[in-house]
């Protein structure tokens, strides 16, 4: 590659004796550093016992405190090296648990004062709180709107869904608490993506669930997560997996209810998942197309138009969405916070060195690389690259290993949508094309989406 085909940036001066420093490896003109990181400043501390919650067990998994807090000396370590990281003209900072309001406004307000502190001249700092919205008052709703935090609320469709999993610790439903949260954002002008965990018994309620989303909670923007968790998730990593054990695809093994099921029982069936989308895509396309903005349909749409996907799930790599804990321990994915993912302790190394390791690029490329045969002879390839790496808990009809969970869901949606992907393209181009406002999707969206 020639020299002057390269940007080349001189390490930053360390901000104190002893810091890790930071050399960032020349790119080609054009192309800048960029990575994405949940932030766990409480870490898997939380005012609610969701059943489902993949982050709960971290407390005894990683032997945290039972009150643990990201430092202050920790919290201005992570936001200078991820400034000093990342070259781009956004950074986007997104805070996540556990529950992160349980720390208070007055971290949030030394989090963007550290934030002004530290950013680079015609650097733009972002803010994503993903929240289960029963701690949001005024005040705190008057402190997003200022700042301009865009807020994930979580949210399952209706009370008598919702309540189905996502109670507080002594049992008492929240969804009316979640309800008030969405009119409060509403009433001081916050923007919220409803971020929706779609398990074994919400799924059979497509509508009941998508409509109340976005008529009742009023969301525009609306992330659709399926809940599948291993029952050995507690204990073992993500493709860590007994492979001897893996069930084949469409077997009782495979669905959640059974004794040897390879799930948990309140998992999302995956042929519930494929139902659930279709219904929700008939009704969006009818009635919501370029005024929801669905991740996974917009992001279908967008693949098939040949741009990037708009999430790490349906790309062909991920890698670029890490995890730091209140400690400073960085990890893989916020999915894989387990002890064989850790990559090192911002006291340690700096950021931008685990971010862009070797050992993280290995991480990210084997979300293609160990796709098995089934798969990439697909037609739904370029759609979908195999969903989450951490769901390919089974095997293909031929035996062999690491094929999705969701499969049979996902294969049924990406069929179902072919029906009308030319119209939406039609629809697009007529709105990129035409000077007046885009009556389709908004392509590409925003990157700016509150993680599950």
């Amino acid at each position: 590659m020639a020299t002057e085909s390269l940007n080349v940036i001189a390490p930053p001066v360390p901000a104190t004796p002893g810091e890790p420093t930071l050399t960032l490896q020349p790119l080609p003109a054009g192309m800048k550093h960029r990575f994405h990181a949940m932030v766990k400043p409480v870490g898997s501390m939380c005012n609610l016992d969701c059943t489902y919650c993949y982050y709960l067990h971290k407390e005894e998994l990683l032997g945290q405190p039972r009150q643990p807090r990201m430092s202050d000396e920790m919290l201005e370590r992570h936001i200078r090296q991820y400034v000093e990281a990342q070259t781009g003209d956004e950074v986007v900072f997104s805070w996540q648990g556990g529950e992160p309001t349980i720390l208070g406004l007055e971290f949030f307000r030394k989090v963007v004062e550290l934030q002004a502190r530290h950013r680079k001249p015609g650097q733009r700092i972002e803010n994503d709180l993903q929240t289960n919205g029963t701690l949001l008052d005024e005040d705190w709703a008057s402190f997003l709107k200022k700042h301009h935090f865009l807020v994930g609320l979580s949210c399952d469709g209706p009370q008598r869904l919702h309540d189905r999993y996502r109670t507080t610790k002594g049992g008492t439903p929240t969804h009316d608490k979640v309800v008030a949260a969405a009119r409060l954002l509403k009433k001081h002008g916050v923007p919220f993506n409803a971020l929706c965990v779609v398990n074994r018994e919400n799924a059979k309620f497509p509508l009941d669930v998508y409509r109340h989303l976005t008529r009742e909670l009023g969301a525009k923007r609306v992330q659709l997560i399926a809940c599948v968790e291993p029952k050995v998730f507690r204990d073992v990593a993500p493709q860590r997996w007994d492979s001897s054990q893996m069930p084949v695809v469409g077997t009782p093994q495979a669905k959640p209810g059974t004794a040897d099921s390879v799930v948990t029982d309140w998992s999302v069936d995956a042929d519930d998942w494929g139902a659930f989308l279709c219904k929700v895509w008939d009704d969006w396309h009818a009635r919501d197309v370029g005024k929801v903005h669905v991740d996974l349909f917009e992001t279908a749409v967008a693949q098939s138009m040949g741009l990037p996907s708009q999430r790490c799930i349906t790309a062909e790599f991920c890698g670029k969405a890490l995890a730091v804990e209140h400690d400073g321990d960085v990890y893989s994915c916020d999915h894989y916070v387990y002890p064989e993912y850790r990559l090192g302790n911002l006291r340690d190394v700096h950021w931008g060195e685990m971010a862009y390791a070797e050992r993280q690029q290995a991480f990210g490329f084997a979300k293609r690389d160990t796709l098995p045969q089934y798969c990439r002879d697909c037609e739904h390839l370029k759609l979908c690259w195999g969903e989450c790496p951490k769901n390919r808990l089974i095997r293909t009809p031929s035996g062999e290993a690491g094929l999705n969970y969701l499969c049979p869901g996902l294969k049924r949606f990406y069929a179902h949508i072919q029906r009308d992907m030319p119209q939406i393209l039609r629809r697009v181009q007529a709105g990129t094309n035409s000077r007046a406002r885009p009556v389709a999707v908004s392509v590409p969206a925003s990157a700016r989406q509150p993680r599950s």
